[in-house]
């Protein structure tokens, strides 16, 4: 398990202490630093925290002895990512305890010099045993009589711990009496004895810190020096009775025997540490508290230590671990890429798994003979049973093979198909391909040699993988198969060949591995290797590979000629490698065998020869001691047996709950766990906990299982766990699948258990447990004499961290995706059967698409989102939508994840009225962008252009080159299609995929002909004339439908279904057979000619068959008469029949679309005629009809029209004649009637017209040519030629396309000030009054001409349009034209800011300054103003006139104020009155100069001058109106700006070149609409990515607010003073945006205005009042 630190992602600390002086301290560090810390680095860094306090237990004999924290120390050093050693040293040293181990030499030493002094060592001889099995052989510490592996008692004071009991404290002091007399007689030298006296703390920083680089030191190592002044008061100093012989003995100690623990203590804090200040920069903080004398070191004074200490440590430790992760780390951003990050940890893990190749297998010569003999194309297959190695020679393989081919440059490709997160056939082809790629890529560009690939039309760059190809949600298995091909044939050359090693394939669920390989080119290309693993039991995937008919004259080996392949089979280990590898392993733990012991080995070893049981012996024989009385049985048979002994210590040593719940959790996790959120889960189980509960019962509420019991488990799991990287986190993993096989067998048989250890993984990675969520733990409290006992709960402070599902940085808008959670949580719902809490908490939830979008995870999104778990979920279509979204905007999404709430909330915002469960998804979004602060919000969603699909569906298995014959689709929903090739595909309905269907006789599979589909039955016809009849409604049974007499061979054109009935009729046949579904039975009734459409009554009882000739037959079906018919008078072909059974009326419609309609309430008389309607002009046959009982509507499609049928009147409402050049295929109506949907010959879209106003108002997008339109219940279906589907929702489609618009492109917007109305015009004779809080509109002002301009009076009370040289005036409220003037002669018209007046331009008349109320006319203006604007006051027209500007008094008309630039060259360009200064202009010349006009005073002012790349653009410039910010110009895809305020210009780069840019009046908010660089995505089909973009961007500060798509392309651009911005679109719709901004706005105000549009998706739509003008003009001017 071992890592470096540079990719470690854990900060392991280990905190050294003396534990009789730091408990205060450490608990209070635990509490209050550590939680805040590992938070921090979590949120910053993406880092663990871990802290391993070996003292954290109260119970002193569970404390770990020195070698055990010697590895512990080592761990820390070695895995930790920045610092390692936490030190705390008080002002006492600490005892030492008795050595755990001394060697032989050393322990007879002792012995000799204390029986030769008279000591008693017998004690001593029984606490020690001679161990021959140490290396070297010493004398081991015997065990305690009773161990425990949990604490059973708690401190009783914070400042006490347990002391030793007196026998140990006896042993320790004969001990050290001896040393002291070894080194007084010079048989031991002083630095070994002092080893012997050293303290726990004064050991760990020796070792920790001595004789160390200083890389291992410097910036990883913190100390913490605190000495205590007077700590021993007068009052205890009284109190205390010392022995004076130990102060004489301190005193009298000479440098002949053992040091005191104060001579030791002092040489720590004076020499050993200072001396490491200086050479290895150790930091070392030093603190003194001086105490009264009186009272010494009390309670208080350590706790204010404390308080102070934890502040310094947290300080220091974020310092130095965020300096650390800066300097060590190559990236400190996360990796978003998602094919990029697996591609490392795949490297890695290959890197890992090499390292456990001990044994030299001969099975790798035969593996390098194959990568060296270029002439082979075919595969290298290596088979061999369980834990033959076959993983582990594949991962060394792949880091020799460059050694092997040193003449050439190969591109070894190694995929562990088994150990990936993510084993769907797509992933892995996506993997592949981009890894090839990315290798291909990296190796030619460190050659310099860009046309290295060959082949153009083959995806060369890697990243068109990530964002185009590979990783597209939208792409299929069989695309990514035929590109992985193709990567195969152009990619490698004969100097860098190929080598593809998969690993795991034949693991993977269903037939994938069979497929994937038949797939692959046969042979191999040139340069290319393949090299596989199949275990003895996994065969079947062979089956793929196919002999080659012409083998290469090379090939040798008869077997590779037969099967295809070359077969290299893994034998068995040798036992002499395997006994090698054994004692390499003991040696390394420091342990060996005796040779008595050592024939056990070899026995079991012969047995069985595998490496990963010669690993597993090592913690077996680890535990002999050389006197160990050990038989044959004392070692395990087999891989399973051993690893069940192995657990069978574990719970031995460390106790079975904790064991048990560590393995269960391991082997339970998707992707493995970290070891603080093993240590984590463990602290926060109830059995785990409950083992450690004091033994009176006492639950302090911060009771927590010790970090270094999980630490310690660990260690002992080191051999057999491996350390990989799983999307940026180091997760444990086993070593071997048998572990996790013993462990399920052993510790996970039920499924309740499985559940119960998924939900607590659930629970952790959703957050529960850190947010006071979990359980109460409940103890069994001991009952006190008579009283009854029982449980006492208590609510534990678990102390685990946060688990949002990104954590935010200080950049607001962005964040590091929490990937651990994202990972795991779906798979732990899932597991756990919660499936409504998957549904909703995370499929619903726009955090988690967030992140999962961030974390390049769009793929498996979609693929969680179009999941076919039908029965366990509620919203499928609702996900379908989301998930149709997204594959839209893919390519912008992986490229701009950001963009992901404005992408949503704009396409889901028209929809709400028909997914109401999405509210609460849009709501969040709000929500979060108020929590932020700013952002860019949808207030009024404009028309849709088109209706994104709810799903797409693409059989894989499907031939290319085969169309559809045919298609039907059931009521239910169920779409089935019949290919060319006689195959048949099943659409069951949302959330299905489409399936082949199979139907077999006398064991041969049957072709399909043809299907046919009538109410829930569809009719199938194969090409062997067999029918089957399916009723979809119920379980899964075809019913044949014979005849007995063979009567015809013809095909089915069309049946209907009745009660246990169905009616079929026949191509050129004058009969209609009956079949009784239950009885089976087939009835024939005979018409008059052939028969062309057939309807039947409710009951069945009548059936009504139209005919060639025109003719209708009625018969009995009950008795088989015929009751009557009946013809009409053009006696062309019933194409359609429609009964009427309320009214006893019968309508027939003709071919060519005539309707003649009967009265048949006499059943037993002919029916009678009512009336009959032929059409006019063309009479092309009809190509199909579609009748709406429900709202009365006959739609009848011809090739040049479609007509719409009043079937309540039967009056022809309307007729729609093709496009131009087109015609149509076909046309069905929408839901509710308003719309009608065509297919167009050659038209790859599906077409929508308005029945209202005859345009066409949406398109939706196929894949692919359309052939068929099918309407179901809820949906409506595409089926295109190459029988792919694409589904709508019929809702959505009506929503759509009835949405308010206009009939052409918005060219005016006007807003009130109080943003509630605004008026639109798109210069037709009509002008539109909005209301955003419904977001409809309510008037439509008529005119007699088209509007050219559109004004609206500051007080909101007229609106003044021009139309056609004629000014109308409208009163807003009422909607009245009170003024209609003609003879203005008039191009544009003015209202002044009083409201009081209009004034008229007119470039070849006068210009008039005239009343607003009753249109009288105050003065006359003779020059013509151009660009002309009223000053603030209402006193003067300002406006251009030739090079000059000039101010006409609006009381006299004259000119009073010119403005003529100093030079004569110069000339004005652009100018504009400010309202919060009415007595200036500011005025902008030609040449770039800046000034400043007083028009009372006419008196001018020159600023500066703009440099030229600022140049004013007329067309472009804006100002606010206290004059702070003017927009100058909008080029090179930049907005310039001049801040006045602060004399300083400003550009803001836009994405693409500015389409429309409009500054906010108040000077806040610049708003722009850019289009983005083509070139941004190379071959995008994102819809979404090449659509406009309108960003809102603060003036102040140049923040950039927020960013929205357009699904269309925008004509008009206003930002209102209420933080609205407005947008009209070409199509006629108008978009609503809401600027949401702290700093500007209120957060109560903009919450209210964004919830204004799903008030108004709960209103119906309705029709705009429409507001008639004058008829004639009621002021005429001369």
């Amino acid at each position: 398990m071992d890592w470096s630190t540079s990719n470690s992602t854990c900060v392991k600390l280990y905190l050294c202490s003396n534990p009789e002086d730091s408990v205060v301290e450490r608990r209070a560090l635990r509490e209050s630093v550590f939680p805040k810390l590992r938070e921090h680095c979590r949120h910053t860094l993406g880092l663990d925290v871990r802290v391993l306090d070996p003292f954290e237990s109260s119970d002193s004999s569970s404390w770990p002895e020195e070698n055990s924290r010697q590895q512990l120390i080592e761990e820390c050093r070695k895995s930790s990512s920045g610092p390692f050693l936490l030190a705390l040293v008080g002002h006492q040293y600490g005892s030492a305890s008795l050595p755990t181990q001394v060697e032989v030499s050393d322990f007879q030493l002792l012995l000799q010099e204390g029986q030769r002094a008279g000591v008693r060592t017998q004690e001593l001889e029984q606490a020690y045993r001679r161990d021959e099995n140490t290396l070297p052989p010493s004398y081991c510490l015997r065990p305690p009589h009773t161990p425990t592996c949990c604490p059973q008692e708690v401190e009783a004071k914070e400042e006490e711990e347990t002391p030793m009991t007196p026998k140990e404290e006896e042993l320790r002091k004969v001990f050290q009496t001896i040393v002291g007399l070894c080194v007084q007689h010079g048989v031991m030298s002083p630095k070994t004895a002092n080893s012997y006296c050293r303290s726990a703390l004064d050991a760990d920083l020796r070792f920790a810190l001595d004789t160390r680089p200083d890389n291992e030191i410097i910036r990883r190592c913190l100390v913490y020096v605190h000495k205590v002044i007077n700590a021993k008061g007068e009052t205890k100093k009284s109190c205390m009775k010392s022995p004076p012989q130990q102060q004489s003995e301190a005193a009298t100690f000479d440098l002949g025997t053992t040091p005191t623990d104060g001579q030791l203590f002092s040489e720590l804090c004076d020499h050993f540490l200072p001396g490491l200040i200086g050479s290895s920069q150790l930091l070392v903080y030093t603190t003194a508290t001086e105490c009264d004398r009186r009272y010494g070191y009390t309670t208080a004074r350590r706790r204010g230590y404390a308080e102070s200490l934890c502040q310094q440590v947290y300080c220091d430790l974020v310092g130095l671990i965020d300096s650390w992760n800066l300097s060590h780390r190559s990236d400190g951003s996360q990796h978003n890429d998602a094919l990029a990050r697996e591609q490392a940890e795949q490297q890695e893990l290959c890197d890992l798994l090499s390292r456990l190749y001990h044994v030299i297998r001969p099975e790798e010569e035969e593996v390098r003979a194959y990568v060296e003999q270029s002439e082979r194309q075919r595969p290298l297959v290596v088979t061999g049973g369980p834990c033959t190695g076959k993983t582990v020679l594949m991962a060394h393989c792949a880091q020799q093979i460059k050694s092997w081919l040193p003449d050439c440059d190969p591109v070894v490709v190694t995929y562990f198909c088994h150990l990936s997160i993510n084993q769907s056939p797509k992933h892995l082809l996506s993997s592949l391909c981009y890894l090839i790629a990315m290798r291909y890529h990296s190796e030619s560009s460190s050659e310099q040699n860009p046309n290295y690939f060959g082949d153009p039309s083959c995806i060369t760059q890697p990243w068109e993988y990530n964002t185009n190809c590979s990783s597209s949600p939208d792409i299929c298995v069989s695309e990514l198969k035929e590109r992985l091909t193709s990567l195969l044939s152009s990619m490698p050359s004969t100097k860098q060949p190929l080598v593809l090693i998969l690993v795991g394939l034949d693991l993977i669920k269903g037939n994938f591995g069979t497929e994937f390989l038949d797939s692959l080119p046969s042979p191999l290309p040139h340069s290319v290797k393949l090299i596989l693993t199949v275990s003895s039991n996994q065969t079947q995937v062979l089956q793929a590979f196919k002999p080659q008919r012409n083998p290469p004259q090379s090939v040798s080996k008869g077997s590779e000629k037969e099967l295809g392949y070359v077969c290299v089979p893994m034998g068995l280990v040798d036992r002499k490698q395997c006994v090698k590898m054994l004692a390499t392993l003991l040696s390394s733990s420091g342990r060996r065998v005796t040779s008595g012991q050592q024939a056990l080995v070899n026995q079991a070893l012969t047995s069985c020869r595998l490496t990963l049981y010669a690993r597993l012996l090592q913690p077996h024989t680890s535990l002999w001691h050389s006197d160990s009385d050990v038989t044959e049985s004392s070692l395990p048979d087999g891989v399973h047996s051993s690893i069940s002994a192995f657990l069978d210590h574990l719970e031995q040593k460390h106790g079975p709950f904790i064991v048990t719940r560590a393995l269960s959790l391991l082997s339970l996790s998707r992707t493995g766990l970290t070891e603080a959120e093993l240590a984590d889960l463990l602290f926060c189980d109830h059995k785990v906990l409950t083992a450690y509960v004091p033994q009176d019962g006492s639950l302090p509420c911060d009771m927590r299982v010790p970090q270094i019991v999980v630490e310690r488990l660990l260690l002992d799991l080191k051999s057999f766990l491996i350390r990989r990287i799983v999307a940026g986190s180091h997760v444990l993993s086993w070593v071997s699948r048998h572990f996790k096989l013993v462990v399920a067998k052993r510790y996970l048989g039920s499924q309740e258990v499985r559940k119960e250890i998924h939900l607590a993984l659930a629970d952790y990675f959703n957050g529960r447990l850190s947010c006071g969520g979990a359980k109460p733990l409940l103890v069994k409290q001991t009952s006190a004499p008579n009283r009854i006992s029982g449980k006492m709960g208590i609510h534990i402070d678990w102390q685990p961290c946060s688990q949002p599902f990104v954590f935010p940085l200080s950049n607001k808008n962005n964040g590091r995706v929490n990937l651990r959670k994202v990972l795991e949580l779906p798979y732990h719902l899932q597991k756990s059967g919660k499936w409504g809490e998957l549904e909703h908490g995370l499929l619903m939830s726009l955090r988690f698409h967030q992140a999962m979008v961030q974390a390049g995870l769009l793929g498996d999104l979609v693929a969680m989102l179009e999941d076919e778990e039908g029965s366990h979920f509620s919203l499928l279509r609702e996900r379908a939508l989301l998930a149709s979204i997204l594959k839209s905007g893919a390519s912008l999404l992986q490229s701009s994840p950001l963009q992901l709430p404005s992408v949503m909330e704009t396409s889901l915002l028209p929809y709400l009225e028909v997914f109401p469960a999405l509210e609460g998804y849009v709501g969040k979004m709000r929500q979060e962008r108020r929590d932020r602060g700013t952002g860019l919000g949808v207030a009024l969603s404009p028309s849709p252009s088109s209706v994104p699909s709810i799903q797409c569906l693409k059989g894989d298995a499907k031939t290319e080159g085969v169309s559809v014959r045919e298609a039907a689709g059931t009521e239910s929903g169920m779409v089935t299609e019949i290919m060319d090739d006689g195959e048949a595909w099943v659409w069951k309905g949302s959330g299905c995929e489409i399936v082949k269907l199979s139907l077999s006789c006398e064991q041969k599979e049957m072709k399909f002909a043809g299907v046919k589909s009538s109410g829930h039955f569809l009719l199938l016809s194969t090409q062997c004339n067999k029918l089957f009849l399916w009723d979809v409604s119920g379980p899964e049974m075809f019913l044949q439908v014979e005849d007995p007499l063979k009567t015809t061979v013809n095909e089915v054109k069309g049946f209907v279904a009745g009660q246990n009935k169905i009616f079929l009729w026949w191509k050129d046949e004058c009969f209609v057979s009956v079949f009784d579904v239950s009885s089976e039975i087939l009835t024939n009734f005979q018409c008059q000619s052939c028969v062309t459409c057939l309807v039947c009554s409710s009951n069945g009882f009548y059936m009504y068959c139209g005919q060639e000739e025109g003719t209708v037959s009625i018969f009995d079906t009950n008795t088989g008469s015929l009751l009557g018919s009946c013809s009409s008078s053009n006696h062309n072909a019933v194409a359609l029949i429609i009964l009427c059974e309320e009214m006893w009326e019968m309508a027939c419609v003709d071919r060519t679309g005539g309707v003649s309609l009967w009265d048949v309430a006499a059943k037993r008389n002919p029916p009678r005629l009512v009336t009959e309607s032929f059409t006019g002009g063309k009479s092309n046959d009809i190509l199909n009809m579609d009748y709406s009982h429900e709202i009365h509507t006959l739609l009848v499609c011809q090739s040049h029209q479609v007509a719409l049928w009043d079937t309540c009147d039967w009056e022809l409402w309307d007729q729609f004649l093709a496009p131009q050049g087109k015609i149509f295929t076909q046309a069905v109506l929408s839901q509710d009637g308003q719309l009608f949907l065509a297919l167009l010959d050659a038209c790859p879209l599906v077409l929508v017209w308005r029945v209202s106003t005859g345009e066409c108002v949406l398109s939706l997008k196929v894949n692919n040519q359309p052939c068929k339109l099918i309407k179901t219940a809820s949906d409506v279906v595409c089926v295109t030629l190459d029988g792919f589907l694409t589904v709508w929702d019929s809702g959505m489609i009506d929503v759509a396309g009835t949405a308010p618009k206009m009939g052409c492109g918005v060219k005016q917007v006007v807003v009130e000030q109080t943003g509630e109305w605004f008026y639109t015009s798109d210069g037709s004779e009509t002008v539109w009054r909005w209301r955003l809080e419904t977001g409809l509109p309510h008037d439509n002002f008529l005119h007699d001409g088209p509007v050219e301009k559109l004004r609206l009076s500051p007080n909101n009370f007229h609106l003044v349009t021009l139309s056609t040289g004629e000014i109308y005036v409208w009163l807003t409220e009422t909607g009245q034209n009170i003024l209609r003037m003609s003879g203005s002669r008039a191009t544009d018209i003015l209202i002044t800011p009083n409201s009081n007046f209009g004034v008229s331009i007119s470039k070849r008349g006068l210009s008039r300054v005239w009343k607003l109320a009753h249109g009288s006319i105050v003065c006359s203006i003779n020059s013509y103003l151009s660009d002309a604007q009223v000053s603030p006051e209402s006193t003067f027209l300002i406006g251009l006139r030739r090079r000059d500007l000039l101010a006409a008094s609006l009381w006299s008309g004259s000119i009073s104020k010119r403005f003529s630039c100093i030079e004569s060259s110069e000339h004005v360009v652009a100018f504009h009155t400010l309202s919060d200064h009415p007595d200036f202009v500011v005025v902008m010349a030609a040449s770039g100069a800046v000034y400043t006009w007083k028009v009372t005073e006419d008196t001018l002012c020159r600023h500066f001058q703009l440099p030229y790349s600022f140049q004013c653009q007329p067309q472009d410039f804006q100002m606010s109106r206290d004059g702070s910010y003017a927009l100058l110009s909008t080029d090179d895809e930049a907005i310039n700006l001049l801040d006045l305020s602060q004399i300083r210009l400003c550009s803001f780069k836009a994405e693409g070149p500015v389409v429309k840019a409009c500054l906010d009046t108040t000077g806040c908010y610049a708003a722009y609409i850019s289009q983005p660089s083509t070139t941004v995505e190379k071959n995008c089909g994102c819809y979404v990515h090449a659509r406009p973009v309108l960003t809102v961007v603060r003036l102040t500060d140049g923040e950039r607010i927020g960013s929205v798509c357009l699904d269309k392309n925008p004509l008009t651009l206003v930002v209102c003073e209420r933080q609205f911005v407005f947008v009209g679109f070409e199509d006629g719709s108008v978009g609503v945006y809401s600027i949401v901004d702290v700093e500007v706005t209120g957060e109560e105000f903009v919450g209210c205005r964004e919830n204004l549009n799903v008030c108004f998706k709960q209103c119906p739509f309705n029709t705009a009042l429409s507001r008639l003008p004058l008829p004639t003009p009621n002021i005429t001017w001369p």
